[in-house]
């Protein structure tokens, strides 16, 4: 009963991680939300702190 549990637990945790992957699900605004130059996410309206994205 436990292994069930724990089975079903995993294979949830696995379709979430997949979902969250996918592109149609927000990955687009995400990819455009990243800095041009070191593509670290930016956080807000303001530039990256390398100074180089917009």
């Amino acid at each position: 009963m436990v292994f069930k549990i724990v089975l079903l637990f995993l294979v949830a945790m696995g379709l979430m991680a997949w979902f969250g992957k996918m592109h149609w699900l927000g990955g687009k605004r995400l990819t455009r939300s990243k800095c041009r130059d070191c593509g670290r996410y930016r956080i807000g309206k303001g530039d990256c702190a390398c100074k180089g994205g917009r």
